[in-house]
């Protein structure tokens, strides 16, 4: 089966019909800001991360490091975890890279028809999200909610709605913003397997229907260097080795901590940014600082 992201001629042919028309987004750097920022954030508007939670990928261009959100979607983490504690990921190529759109990896065939032995995931293109969600929500009006869950963006139905559902919790999604890791698949919701995709702009198509499992949150930059094809022209760029940074070497250990969406200077910088860009303002536009040693 091929477990390839699904973006065939047929869906491509159907973003172009007017019931799906969608603007072409613009290509934003998730750490970029306006000149008349006011002050950096201090030591404590960061939190630190959990190092069981943190991939660190070395490619022959660079180092990448994504933060997992197991709290949007527990299996795939858990899965990619799994894989990386195994070697799996090690030498696979980035096989597909579209340029506007994501870098795809971890197939042992290089091709996309390939998955790990493990059986494929059930999806998890949505969760639910209840008052005791660790999103911080940055806006909640009728018609929805925006917010983060650590460095990921994410849409809800509105927290009004809450008190009327039997679990007493909404349907929310990640938006796929620059640099979010989303699971690949097939044609079939529940394919996802080994495969994964890591976003080189946003791409609103892909939302509630692939599932987000994560963000870059250092080297966006490495994303979009690599090597664009479908596929990729030989020679291709490749992921030398992944780790949980819980697991490297203590000589190799890094110390990371990244903004929390709850601190006061997310939140100036929220409105700073909502006034700025009036109605373009975007989740996927704000600043992620990140402090590594």
């Amino acid at each position: 089966m091929i477990r390839k992201l699904l973006f065939t001629a047929a869906v491509a042919a159907a973003l172009t019909a007017s019931a799906f028309a969608i603007a072409r987004p613009k290509t934003a750097d998730v750490n970029a800001a306006p000149a008349d920022i006011v002050k950096p954030p201090g030591p404590a508007d960061f939190r630190t991360l959990d190092p069981q939670n943190v991939l660190v990928i070395t490619t022959n261009k660079g180092r990448i490091l994504v933060e997992m959100t197991p709290a949007t979607a527990p299996e795939h983490v858990a899965r990619v975890r799994e894989l990386t504690k195994q070697g799996f990921y090690d030498g696979k190529l980035f096989f597909r890279v579209v340029d506007g759109f994501m870098a795809q990896t971890g197939d042992p065939n290089n091709d996309g028809s390939g998955g790990s032995t493990l059986p494929n995931l059930k999806a998890a293109f949505t969760f639910r999200r209840g008052a005791d969600s660790p999103m911080t929500v940055i806006a909640d009006r009728a018609t929805g909610a925006v917010g983060f869950i650590g460095p990921l963006p994410v849409q809800s139905q509105s927290s009004m709605l809450m008190a009327m559902t039997t679990d007493q919790k909404v349907n929310a999604w990640g938006l796929f913003c620059p640099g979010v890791a989303g699971m690949a698949r097939s044609g079939e919701a529940d394919s996802a397997n080994s495969q994964f995709f890591l976003m080189r702009d946003h791409y609103p198509a892909l939302e509630a229907k692939y599932t987000a499992w994560g963000r870059v949150i250092s080297g966006l930059d490495v994303v979009r260097s690599l090597k664009v094809g479908e596929p990729v022209a030989e020679p291709q760029d490749r992921m030398e080795r992944v780790r949980l940074l819980a697991d490297l070497p203590a000589n190799e250990r890094l110390s990371v901590r990244v903004i929390d969406p709850a601190g006061p200077w997310f939140q100036a910088e929220v409105a700073r940014r909502r006034q700025f860009d009036g109605d373009d303002f975007s989740p996927c536009d704000l600043p992620i600082p990140v402090e590594i040693k």
